[in-house]
């Protein structure tokens, strides 16, 4: 039975202090950041699915690519009867999981956990009507900070695709990957999409493309800053900027303030001063080694359990178990 497009999808009632509070305190450091989850409007949410569309973007490709081979290969290792999926923004890869899913079982759990309500209903809206049999439990709410599921049948399988762990810094994915395992019975699994190390050139084309959708989703977070804080921001005022740096292996999404100015956030009472040139962080984007992720799930108590990549080399996709958990593969 498919969940009713409209249940369970209530924004939760923390996000104006959310964003008051990530506000307040980004536009306060030095240097100025706000964290990405905030570029995900309804708005921005759009934008995104057109850069995946994109010539210059190739994650979603190779990731897509890893998924139509393997799939069914990861549902009968898992042997999954519940799929959650971290960030699911608009559930399209999911559709491969779920096919193989539920060739291998008759009766398949789909949890879409997303911070953005309305990518959440068109998604969950969408996926009704193509999988009426599909239970589905989706869950409005930010998973980095705090994620809470309801009961659901095991195994399960937790999905955290498009390399959205690449946009938490080291601490937050390390603070990520121990709660994370904390919530893994015997037997579950997580399945992680990290983009590689490659080329600078091809990393920076990647989130500064030729007709400049990126850039328009990057300045989008100021509209969202104008309308739900009551502030000044002059979006031809700034414009999009993306940085490799060699040292943390992440592109940074900046936006560089075009003058000196002044924006005033009415609601928060503050007012914030750009100088010529100074950078806004809006986001980055962590490049991984194989050698490096092992490094990090090893610390949280995970392990690699299988590896696959794309036929170029540029994206891969980890089964990752606790190491603890001595479950045989299915």
């Amino acid at each position: 039975m498919s969940t009713p497009a409209d249940a369970a999808l209530t924004a939760p009632t923390q996000f104006r202090t959310e964003l008051r509070a990530d506000v307040t305190r980004g536009l306060s450091a030095s240097p100025k950041q706000l964290p990405p989850r905030w570029l995900y409007d309804a708005l921005g949410s759009d934008l995104f699915l057109k850069i995946t569309e994109l010539p210059e973007y190739y994650p979603t490709r190779s990731e897509r690519a890893i998924l139509t081979q393997r799939a069914a290969a990861i549902a009968d290792i898992t042997g999954a009867r519940t799929l959650i999926e971290l960030g699911s923004g608009s559930s399209d890869k999911t559709r491969l999981l779920l096919n193989a899913l539920e060739e291998r079982h008759n009766q398949i759990t789909y949890a879409p956990v997303d911070i953005s309500a309305s990518a959440m209903k068109q998604a969950v809206a969408a996926l009704s009507a193509d999988y009426p049999d599909l239970t589905m439990t989706p869950l409005v709410a930010d998973f980095t900070t705090s994620l809470t599921l309801p009961p659901l049948p095991g195994p399960r399988l937790l999905a955290f695709l498009g390399g959205t762990f690449g946009n938490l810094l080291p601490d937050e994915r390390a603070v990520f990957l121990r709660s994370t395992r904390s919530r893994l019975a015997p037997g579950d699994r997580i399945l992680l999409g990290v983009d590689l190390v490659k080329d600078p050139d091809r990393l920076r084309a990647a989130y500064d493309d030729a007709a400049g959708v990126t850039a328009a989703f990057n300045l989008n977070v100021l509209t969202m800053l104008n309308r739900e804080l009551r502030a000044d921001f002059d979006p031809d005022a700034f414009e999009h900027v993306a940085v490799w740096d060699p040292h943390h292996e992440w592109i940074e999404m900046r936006l560089r303030s075009r003058r000196e100015q002044t924006v005033t956030l009415d609601d928060l009472g503050l007012h914030v001063s750009f100088a010529s040139g100074e950078y806004l962080r809006t986001e980055i984007s962590s490049k991984f080694r194989p050698r490096r992720l092992a490094s990090e799930l090893s610390a949280a108590g995970l392990h690699v359990t299988n590896w696959w990549t794309d036929p170029d080399g540029l994206y891969g996709l980890a089964l990752v178990a606790r190491d603890d958990d001595l479950t045989p593969p299915r």
